[in-house]
């Protein structure tokens, strides 16, 4: 098809009130399907009738609103005139229409989020008085908590105090982008008067929830064509206010992922049809005992590298590979080593199954600093992270030492104060670290009951048990650091000890996501969660979720139906 000729003449531009008058649709009027659709234009009115009509030098892309018929004759279908350069950012649209609903804060959003006052797009954010003076109750200590609440006292200071502090008008409210969060459209307001609000007699009226609720009411009572919400990470909150017919909502803005079913899980099945559809344009050959396959097709935009993908098919050879490197539209895969063979066994540890095939193929890989495994009980997480650094550490010398950490979260009720140095009392929390070890020893068979002692003793002396407390400020260089059970740990504790790793220092998390036992975290909302999305796809990192249990018939099937 010819392209169409060029304008003989430059078409007139429209102030900014005709064009807004004439780039609205028309009520009433609704796209139809045609069997060959045009270009989407826009009809615009020219201010000169008596110019020639001149055609678009080109289709229209297909964001383009959809064209406005002309009512009369002298319009010129011209392309969508931009309103701004490619390089300047496009203004927030507001989400819905109406006014901006007012999002009243319980304190304990701010406790876990500080940054949540700027998370709520253009609606605007209300803090009762009650919740600053629960903030100044637990601002001491150097516990996360009392860390956010600070983090949350100076981001208040900044907004209502600088240089212009002397004209804040508490009625008017403060921008919340006034100190340069742009994401935040709206606008905060503080409770500077009492709002009389009838709640029912049986509710205490001293405690701070009452009287946060009956600030949501007031407010509603107040603004009736606002919608009020109100939003704390507090259950028994939410449902006392939605028993009284208040709006309640949980705070969803720390979570990573709506559903953990969506979680990456770092190994996709290759398609039946792979060899067919990719086998005409691809590219093999060995190199250091494995082979290279480049393949160009329609799978390579939703591979990632260091991800794994395999393909089992009856009465062939299966295939199992890693993507190794991603160039526009071609993928490079590697093929694995085999680790479920015993001459490939590490500390006497094979892989029983594919997932474990592949998480040992990245524990053992030089160039991966940071990897992540999840899985349910008994899937060898520990075990094989664990073999896999003594091997780097006492065979290859990769490593200096195995550096161990996790949360001290207790599952039932807390033992009290634990004596002696930080590794004695870190000692209660290591017992899955002892049952490995123990595994490990039993398989040097040959070495006798002395030599199985000298092992244990150098192996305890290249293993380091740490606590998370002292962790700040440390970094760790040439150390493979082991953090158990870190779907407990919050986004910003997992950055504070990723971020400890100094040159050669490689990380691996392990983590059952259905095992949470911190207060306010969900499978959405873990660190585990938060690290695994934003290192999926880096070229030195990598991550497993371990499918099938190997511990024993009897765990499997309570992990199944427990």
């Amino acid at each position: 098809m010819p392209l169409p000729k060029p304008p003989a003449k430059k078409a007139s531009l429209l102030s900014a009130s005709d064009f807004d008058s004439q780039a609205a649709p028309k009520p009433g009027t609704r796209a139809t399907k045609q069997d060959n659709p045009g270009p989407a234009l826009l009809d615009l009115f020219d201010p000169h009738p008596k110019a020639p009509a001149a055609k678009a030098p080109a289709p229209a892309p297909a964001a383009t609103p959809r064209a406005v018929q002309a009512p009369a004759a002298g319009y010129l279908p011209v392309k969508a005139i931009s309103r701004g350069t490619a390089t300047e950012p496009r203004p927030r649209k507001p989400r819905a229409s109406g006014p901006p609903k007012l999002f009243v804060l319980d304190t304990n959003v701010l406790m876990h989020d500080p940054m949540s006052l700027f998370r709520f797009d253009e609606h605007d954010v209300y803090l009762p008085m009650i919740t600053l003076e629960e903030l100044d109750g637990h601002k001491k200590g150097m516990s996360e908590v009392s860390r956010n609440v600070r983090q949350v006292s100076r981001e208040l200071d900044a907004l209502a105090g600088g240089a212009d502090s002397a004209k804040f008008d508490p009625a008017a409210g403060v921008a919340l982008a006034k100190t340069g969060h742009k994401e935040a459209g709206g606008t905060l307001f503080f409770q500077t008067t009492f709002l009389d609000a009838k709640l029912p007699a049986g509710l205490p009226q001293g405690k701070a929830d009452n009287q946060i609720l009956g600030v949501v009411q007031g407010l509603r009572e107040q603004h009736p064509t606002r919608d009020v919400v109100l939003v704390s990470k507090d259950i028994n909150m939410r449902i006392k206010a939605r028993a009284l017919g208040l709006p309640a909502e949980d705070y969803f803005n720390d979570k990573t992922l709506e559903d953990g079913d969506l979680l990456y899980t770092g190994v996709l099945p290759l398609p039946a049809d792979f060899w067919e559809r990719h086998g005409k344009t691809m590219e093999s050959w060995q190199q250091g005992g494995s082979t290279f396959y480049r393949i160009a097709g329609p799978l390579v935009p939703v591979l990632m590298v260091n991800q794994f993908v395999y393909l089992e098919t009856p009465g062939a050879a299966p295939l199992y590979a890693k993507v190794t490197e991603i160039t526009g539209k071609t993928a490079v895969l590697k093929t694995l080593k085999d680790y479920s063979h015993a001459k490939n066994a590490i500390w006497g540890v094979t892989a029983r199954n594919r997932e474990q095939n592949f998480a040992l193929n990245l524990l053992m890989d030089p160039d991966c600093d940071f990897i992540t495994l999840t899985g349910t009980a008994g899937t060898g997480k520990t075990l094989m992270t664990l073999a896999a650094g003594l091997s780097q550490v006492m065979d290859d010398r990769r490593y200096s030492e195995i550096i161990v950490t996790r949360v001290t979260v207790p599952v039932g009720e807390d033992i009290g104060f634990l004596p002696g140095t930080e590794e004695e009392k870190m000692g209660p929390w290591m017992g899955a670290l002892d049952d490995n070890l123990e595994v490990l020893s039993k398989n040097d068979s040959g070495a006798g009951e002395w030599g199985r002692a000298a092992t244990n003793d150098l192996v305890r002396s290249k293993i380091k048990i740490k606590s998370l407390n002292f962790m700040r400020g440390r970094t760790f260089l040439n150390k493979f650091v082991l953090i158990d059970e870190a779907q407990n740990l919050t986004p910003k504790q997992m950055k504070t000890l990723i971020t400890r790793a100094g040159p050669g220092t490689k990380i691996v998390c392990l983590g059952n996501l259905a095992q949470i036992d911190t207060p306010y975290l969900t499978e959405g909302s873990s660190g585990l969660t938060f690290a695994v999305d934003r290192f999926k796809g880096w070229p030195h990192s990598g991550h497993v979720m371990l499918a099938r249990g190997e511990r024993s018939r009897l765990a499997d099937y309570a992990s199944d139906v427990l």
